[in-house]
């Protein structure tokens, strides 16, 4: 097989603050032929998310930063053109964590295949993938979701927050979901069936209106957000209540440390438990994911929306649109047709 042309996404600089184009640079390089125990892939689909802007930064953490100059990482899934490796044929359709660039080679170390025929392609970046499977383990696993119980989401039009919903009323419990505009809230509630919702950019104080919706309190508080919305869950959590702390995109992109939440003694008062995960400390539990939530696809009970760009030098504008609340659902970027 011939050397492929590859158009790349590098770090041109660590961002201060939210995310400029200019700390992004597009390159072309070139993809050589497979080696023996190699496969050439093309990708077709990419993944941006907000975790990745922890990376940017040159701090120790639970996955090493990016280096400045170098192609960044991400989700993916592609089309093997050329192997040299048993176990992969060309035509096959591989997740790898090779996203950021338009081809790539070498071998197949985490890369796995997927099944087109079982769900559309960005499910396997979405529901089906590493977003369905953090609100899997998230809601029913860190917060011990019991049957009936009153959720509240953060984020819930998001990609992780969207997946949460929807399997908190798979278990017949009631759903707040805080979202950040009317078009995100209608769609929770006329599509998701999320029973009540919060537009936050309307409401000067979230927590006052989640008391006003559910006066009872709440029982689980799925994190995505931080800050406010995290003050305004603990405001509300019932005693013996729990909170999932998957994400805290409010914080991702300030230049000082946040001043709270200032309420965080009701952890001692209301005996609450706080615990944050990392989906990768999980993966015993993926095949019982795979299998519950391939039933839910296939049955029609759990939904997938993606908001898509196209094109690999539109990879950073997705990014950043993250953090302006640019995306209902998943945000992809199609590399390929």
């Amino acid at each position: 097989m011939p050397t492929l042309t590859s158009r790349e996404i590098r770090l041109a600089r660590r961002p201060a603050g939210v995310p400029e184009p200019a700390d992004f640079e597009l390159a072309t390089t070139r993809v050589a032929a497979p080696a023996d125990g190699e496969i050439q892939v093309r990708n077709l689909w990419m993944s941006v998310d907000p975790y990745m802007r922890g990376r940017m930064r040159k701090l120790k953490s639970y996955i090493e930063p990016f280096a400045l100059g170098e192609v960044l990482a991400g989700e993916c899934l592609g089309e093997v053109i050329d192997s040299r490796h048993p176990d992969f044929a060309p035509g096959d359709v591989v997740h790898s964590l090779h996203g950021w660039r338009e081809a790539w080679v070498g071998p197949p170390e985490g890369v796995t295949t997927v099944d087109p025929d079982l769900a559309p392609l960005p499910a396997y970046l979405g529901v089906m993938g590493m977003t369905g499977f953090t609100a899997y383990v998230g809601l029913l696993d860190i917060a011990a979701l019991r049957s009936g119980e009153t959720v509240f989401v953060s984020a819930a039009a998001g990609a992780v927050g969207s997946v949460v919903c929807q399997i908190a009323r798979l278990h017949d419990c009631p759903v707040i979901g805080s979202a950040g505009s009317p078009a995100k809230t209608a769609w929770l509630r006329d599509d998701l069936g999320v029973d009540a919702t919060i537009d936050y950019k309307a409401t000067p104080r979230v927590g006052a209106e989640l008391a006003r919706i559910a006066p009872d309190g709440i029982d689980v508080y799925y994190d995505n957000v931080g800050g406010d919305h995290l003050e305004a869950a603990l405001q509300n959590l019932n005693d013996h209540g729990r909170i999932a702390a998957c994400g805290m995109i409010s914080v991702y992109n300030q230049r000082r440390p946040p001043a709270g939440p200032r309420n965080l003694i009701q952890v001692i008062a209301r005996r609450l438990t706080l615990r944050g995960f990392i989906i990768h400390d999980h993966l015993d539990r993926h095949a019982d994911f795979q299998r519950d939530m391939s039933r839910w696809l296939a049955a029609g009970r759990v939904r997938q929306r993606e908001t898509v760009h196209h094109g690999i030098a539109e990879a950073p504008a997705a990014f950043i649109g993250l953090f302006a609340g640019e995306n209902v659902g998943k945000m992809l970027v199609q590399l390929g047709d």
